[in-house]
């Protein structure tokens, strides 16, 4: 039941991603390009999309205490340093976001929904997206033990 949600949750994310125009590099491109300001040509709408959800995370994340509907209890990460993995995954995530436009959820999304036109482009990113996944796992020593602790 828990992965039917899991997939119910993704598709509904994905979905709204499309329909926000959020899986298009132009449109994110576009908001970050905060020199076009001046010229008016900024385009505002990933900002309304973030309105939009800090209201709906707020209310959430305020039933943090009571147990999830299809879990034994949430997963709230422990760690609070910030240490250089954290501030070079951290640099890395915002300079490929910055210079192409893709973070890794709507990189999934672009993969389905993708033109030919741009569908290498896409499968470029989400490949190397991959392959850093992998060389963080194998730095930080977690590649054999990662496999071990996805629940079957």
């Amino acid at each position: 039941m828990a992965y039917l949600l899991t997939l119910f949750a993704g598709a509904l994310f994905g979905a709204g991603l499309i329909v926000s125009g959020m899986s298009s590099p132009k449109k994110v491109l576009d908001f970050l390009d905060v020199a076009a300001i001046a010229s008016g040509n900024w385009d505002p709408t990933l900002l309304m999309v973030f309105a939009g959800a800090l209201p709906v995370m707020f209310v959430a994340y305020q039933r943090v205490g009571v147990k999830p509907f299809a879990a034994d209890r949430y997963d709230i990460p422990t760690a609070t340093a910030v240490d250089a993995p954290l501030v070079a995954g951290s640099v890395l995530f915002g300079l490929g976001w910055g210079l192409v436009g893709f973070c890794p959820g709507p990189a999934v999304v672009a993969l389905a929904v993708a033109s030919q036109s741009v569908f290498a482009a896409v499968l470029a990113f989400f490949g190397a997206m991959l392959l850093g996944v992998w060389v963080a796992m194998v730095t930080r020593g977690l590649w054999g033990s990662a496999a071990r602790d996805v629940p079957v």
